[in-house]
């Protein structure tokens, strides 16, 4: 895509009114030492401003294990679930209180929301969920969602906040999706392996070049790139368009939703759809078995 094409595609951004936010342990976490301070206000900062410009944002943000990891005295992530439950614990009480610490001086009121993805697989916990975050919204306030890591141990093998961030846009029908990382974008090629590697600057999430390019996992959060484009695509379901960028990027926020060219714009044309077929298509998990007898 071109940069006029560009410009044109991303400012349908300046017209949104509901966001969804996703910030990553590895843009939060001073190098898994604790949250970075100048980080939190930086970035609560912005979404202050964006608040009150009337934005709807429900933020979904990583960082209860990393946070965990200082209190327990503990150097690493670890490999056992219930040593990780444990930081999750003690990490996500310190995680709230620093964004209730640094959104309540701008009169920005916050609220808690644990999920698992079973939360929104079950209808009616589904129906429940969406119902209470459109009352929190509606009541101007700001949510702030984790995975309940504490007690759900697949997530911490194999989920991710930006699959869960995409499944929270399905979920309150957000108009964007913004994947806040350490990186500037999808690259198009492994930055840490090619220093020539550029950034994408557009392209059509379905587009299947970019499964190739896509990067693997970091130690310290669960998401790489890979995961960012397959939440990508399930943010397209309900038309969600995605962008990906660096949150240490000076006043990232409002440069996005002005619609400059800042990160990866991942854009779908396909029709979205309805909200029953989005939670039958992305919510459920086949189950069942396939029995061969010997006349088969």
């Amino acid at each position: 895509m071109s940069d006029t094409a560009d410009n044109t595609a991303r400012h349908r951004l300046t017209s949104v009114r509901r966001w969804v936010i996703k910030v990553g342990s590895a843009l939060l976490t001073n190098d898994g030492l604790g949250l970075d301070p100048l980080v939190m206000k930086t970035l609560t900062r912005q979404l202050a401003s964006l608040h009150a410009l009337g934005h709807e944002v429900v933020l979904v943000s990583s960082g209860a294990i990393a946070a965990g990891l200082v209190r327990l005295n503990l150097a690493e992530r670890p490999r056992e679930i219930h040593l990780s439950q444990a930081a999750a614990a003690v990490g996500q009480s310190a995680l709230v209180r620093a964004y209730e610490d640094c959104l309540g001086p701008h009169g920005v009121v916050t609220a808690q929301i644990l999920l698992s993805h079973a939360d929104v697989r079950a209808r009616d916990r589904y129906l429940n969920a969406r119902s209470t975050l459109n009352t929190l919204l509606g009541m101007g306030v700001l949510p702030i969602i984790n995975e309940n890591d504490t007690v759900v141990t697949d997530e911490i093998r194999l989920g991710d906040n930006d699959t869960l961030a995409a499944l929270v846009a399905n979920l309150v029908d957000a108009e964007a999706l913004l994947i806040l990382t350490d990186q500037d974008g999808l690259m198009d090629r492994d930055p840490r392996q090619d220093k020539d590697a550029k950034l994408i600057a557009s392209a059509d999430v379905h587009d299947p070049d970019l499964d190739a390019i896509a990067g693997e996992g970091s130690a310290l959060g669960r998401g790489g790139m890979a995961t960012k484009l397959s939440a990508a695509r399930l943010a397209a379901r309900s038309g969600t368009s995605t962008i990906i960028a660096n949150g240490r990027l000076p006043d990232v926020i409002p440069k996005v939703v002005e619609g400059q060219l800042v990160g990866t714009f991942l854009h779908t044309n396909r029709q979205p759809l309805s909200a029953r077929k989005q939670w039958l298509a992305s919510l459920l998990h086949a189950q069942g078995q396939l029995v061969l007898d010997e006349g088969a």
